[in-house]
């Protein structure tokens, strides 16, 4: 009985003062590295500041240089002779040319031809019986559907 008892006041005899002390100081050296490593870093309100600035002044130049595109002559390729010329001109220029233009009349709308499935081997009834039934009609003959007229489809638009 004896041995039991001092075993449980080996388990669950109070830390001495010096490992209570030791991890303290632990968690203070540990304090003072991350104030070292977070201390010099940027603070939020200067570095948003500053990269809301860099971008401001990128948006700027890049409309200035799509306005200047959109304004400006230029030669896109010398060579092949393409050259840009202001939006502006661009748009007076087109509407000139369509007001030239006559408007071509659009071609008929074909709508696609219906396609029945292949009848089965058995003959068809007589249609006399099937109007007696009272069932729907069957679909034409393949010698029938040959001799009907194929939709015609519309001709393409051509523009001079």
């Amino acid at each position: 009985m004896a041995d039991s008892e001092s075993l449980h006041r080996t388990a669950y005899s109070p830390a001495p003062f010096s490992t209570w002390l030791g991890i303290v100081c632990l968690f203070v050296v540990f304090g003072v590295i991350v104030l070292a490593v977070i201390g010099p870093s940027p603070r939020g309100s200067n570095y948003e500041q500053m990269r809301a600035q860099k971008r401001m002044e990128r948006l700027k130049t890049l409309r200035e240089e799509t306005l200047k595109d959109l304004t400006t002559y230029a030669w896109v390729d010398k060579n092949k002779g393409v050259a840009r010329i202001p939006i502006d001109r661009a748009m007076e220029l087109t509407v000139a040319e369509l007001a030239q233009k006559k408007p071509a009349p659009a071609g008929p709308i074909a709508t696609p031809a219906v396609q029945t499935p292949p009848t089965a081997a058995s003959p068809a009834p007589p249609a006399a019986a099937q109007g007696a039934t009272g069932a729907p009609p069957a679909p034409p003959s393949p010698a029938a559907r040959q001799s009907q007229p194929a939709p015609a489809s519309p001709a393409p638009a051509t523009t001079p």
